[in-house]
């Protein structure tokens, strides 16, 4: 059986997070990347899940582990 395989180009959103989307099959891949910090994270998610819901999930995790640096 075959896997489909697509990647959405990087695409930064204002507030300086790069988004980046590979679907493999069943899951997509979401990586955030910080610009200023050059902090970066990764969810998985179902591949029909809507973009903003993965955007969203991504977005948090990475609020979180921002929020982590910054705690001593």
């Amino acid at each position: 059986m075959a896997t489909l395989r697509t990647k959405d180009a990087p695409k930064s959103n204002s507030n300086g997070v790069f988004i980046e989307i590979v679907t493999l099959g069943a899951f997509a891949k979401v990586t955030a990347i910080e610009s200023v910090t050059g902090t970066e994270v990764c969810v998985t998610g179902p591949s029909n899940a809507s973009r903003a819901s993965l955007e969203a999930a991504a977005i948090a995790k990475l609020q979180f582990m921002l929020k982590k640096k910054k705690t001593p």
